[in-house]
């Protein structure tokens, strides 16, 4: 038994948001790439949220924080936000660090002045107990 595919454009969810996994340290010219396809989804998708796996980018550092400051950048240029999967502690420390606020896939916000998940604030002698 075969059944013929039908015709036209595929039928996209647009509640669903597109995900682009980010492996690895990212050079300028795949930055810029990687902004082209942020808006490529936005527009295909009609989701207005594109969803940036971040677990593969490695050790956080600025490069990082350049990627997704344009990459947030692009995405609002074409009416959509990204939101992060799976930021590491230290990611959400370096953005809230630096002021830029990213969503999480969970919905939280990392907020100024709060730690991100998994970092412990620093305990000082002769700190009251709480």
């Amino acid at each position: 038994m075969s059944c013929a595919r039908p015709g036209g454009l595929p039928t996209v969810d647009a509640r669903t948001p597109a995900v682009l996994v980010l492996a690895g340290p990212v050079t300028r010219e795949e930055a810029a790439g990687l902004c082209e396809d942020v808006r490529a989804l936005l527009e295909g998708t009609r989701a207005g949220v594109v969803v940036c796996d971040v677990g593969g980018l490695g050790p956080p550092g600025l490069g990082a924080v350049d990627l997704l400051a344009r990459l947030q950048l692009a995405a609002r240029r074409a009416g959509g936000r990204i939101r992060l999967r799976d930021p590491g502690p230290g990611l959400g420390a370096l953005l809230d660090l630096v002021g830029l606020r990213f969503e999480s896939e969970t919905g939280r916000q990392f907020e100024q002045g709060e730690p991100a998940p998994g970092v412990e604030e620093a305990v000082e002698p002769g700190d009251p107990v709480p």
